[in-house]
């Protein structure tokens, strides 16, 4: 056997640039559907903007932590952004780097083709990270999101209660 795969199986850049491309697409889903998740803590903290032209609820505790949680929630979405922008940079990087090591490899050059094999490589755990990170982000900001949805389903509870007690004469 050779010590040139690229000889031996025509098909074998494909599959070394499919790997990348398809990260690339994945990433590229996952900042679109992260970008739609932005709107929501944007439309939220509007509303409660409003809200808080009401005296009485502008001084609550628990407006106070909703407000800081819808703000965090869209950090933590934003940051998400950021590392999911990264991965899909070093996606893109890696597929153009093993595009452009198959020619090298046509060469022979054992040190330019360990340098390119090295990019890749260092491209593609970049982006795996990116993807990682961006994932982190979403769950927390998914956690904070529920933490609001439980505040407000007690509050509706709350007030259900109160509305349902009959008035004592």
């Amino acid at each position: 056997m050779g010590d040139n795969l690229l000889t031996q199986n025509p098909f074998a850049v494909l599959t070394f640039i499919a790997a990348p491309a398809i990260l690339t697409n994945a990433a590229s889903v996952l900042a679109m559907s992260t970008i739609n998740r932005m709107l929501r803590p944007r439309e939220r903290m509007h509303q409660l903007v409003k809200e808080s032209e009401n005296p009485a609820v502008a001084g609550n505790p628990e407006f106070i932590a909703q407000v800081n949680r819808a703000e965090r929630q869209g950090l933590l979405l934003l940051s998400a952004l950021h590392w999911i922008y990264v991965a899909i940079g070093s996606f893109t990087a890696a597929s153009l780097v093993t595009l452009i090591g198959a020619g090298v490899g046509q060469l022979g050059s054992q040190t330019l083709m360990h340098i390119i094999v090295t990019a890749g490589l260092l491209l593609g755990v970049s982006g795996v990270t990116g993807l990682i990170g961006g994932c982190v982000n979403l769950f927390k900001a998914t956690q904070l999101s529920l933490v609001n949805i439980r505040q407000e389903a007690d509050l509706i509870r709350a007030r259900q209660k109160s509305s349902s007690k009959p008035d004592d004469v």
